[in-house]
């Protein structure tokens, strides 16, 4: 993964001096281990902050909602699946973009790392092809990168990007036979008792920080539901009720639109595994309608279009 850096580098000043794009969109390490972050660079010569490891977790889509000019971009599989579906719903234009395409072996789940060490403080990480370094006080340890792999990242199927105008690698093997929905059928056998209880528990934890949506490239909305007042769709405390109301009607609004990039697990501060809900949507997404977000131009999801000859066999 770190091989890319350089070659993020020498593009990025390319197009930028070039005057191909007006900013370049990408990740820079972050001030502690583990917490890489967007950047935009429109100078040539300070290209130099841009950066590539196994840790670049977050969507960069977010960046892109409306923005005008000429914007390159980093993209693995995630972000490139969300920049279709960006393209799709008009966000921004396609002839706008210059995409930078990267084969993704996916991203180490921080917390499953502190876990691993019991908590100890960690001053670096460094990556050595299948394996990466964890290095503190009185503190060295190699694990095995494979067993660290973000949940989505573990059973990803479209780790190559969808669309691009120039690849900075070869393409990685795609994943095939990952039980992707194992976790979301384990739920579907419950009854509808412990289906309460499960999410009921799921959520219990919330705090209403909104991370969640604010690291989602999908809620752009100008005015979210949670912040409207008139009308008041739903309380803004931490009322079991309106928690629920909040993740389930934000998970909705993600159906056929999500490409399960996980970045709304990853900004959690309380290490909620949200994803529950939109990998069921998901899941019957495909499963109804033989669909997954963000992989082709010419198609818009399923809940955005209108056909006189689809089936009404659920409504009762």
């Amino acid at each position: 993964m770190l091989k890319y850096s350089e070659k993020i580098k020498e593009t990025a000043k390319r197009l930028l001096k070039e005057k191909t794009v007006d900013v370049f969109i990408g990740y820079r390490k972050g001030s502690v281990p583990m917490m890489n972050k967007p950047v935009l660079i429109a100078d040539p010569d300070k290209v130099g902050q841009l950066y590539w490891d196994s840790f670049c977790g977050l969507n960069l889509c977010n960046y892109l909602t409306k923005r005008t000019g000429r914007i390159g971009i980093v993209a693995n599989g995630c972000n490139s699946r969300n920049i279709v579906t960006h393209i799709i719903e008009n966000q921004i234009k396609r002839d706008q973009l210059y995409i930078v395409g990267l084969p993704c072996e996916g991203m180490i789940d921080h917390r499953a790392v502190m876990r691993a060490v019991n908590d100890k403080e960690i001053l670096d990480i460094q990556e050595n092809g299948a394996q990466f370094v964890v290095k503190g006080p009185g503190l060295e340890e190699t694990f095995e990168k494979e067993k660290f792999l973000q949940g989505n990242c573990a059973t990803c199927t479209h780790r190559n990007p969808v669309i691009h105008d120039e690849m900075l690698g070869d393409p990685v093997k795609e994943q095939t036979g990952v039980a992707v929905y194992k976790d979301v059928e384990k739920i579907e056998e419950m009854d509808p008792e412990k289906k309460q209880g499960f999410f009921t528990r799921l959520i219990s934890r919330c705090i209403r920080c909104y991370s969640c949506r604010n690291a989602c490239p999908l809620c752009y909305c100008p005015t979210c539901f949670v912040d409207e007042s008139k009308p008041q769709w739903v309380g803004k405390s931490i009322d079991p009720t309106d928690t629920m109301t909040f993740h389930f009607l934000r998970a909705y609004h993600c159906a056929g639109r999500c490409t399960d990039c996980g970045a709304c697990e990853r900004v959690c501060p309380m290490s909620i595994s949200m994803r529950q809900f939109t990998k069921k949507l998901n899941k019957d997404s495909q499963a109804l309608f033989s669909w997954e977000a963000g992989l082709t131009l010419d198609q818009r999801p399923p809940l955005d279009v209108y056909r006189p000859d689809d089936y009404n066999d659920f409504i009762r």
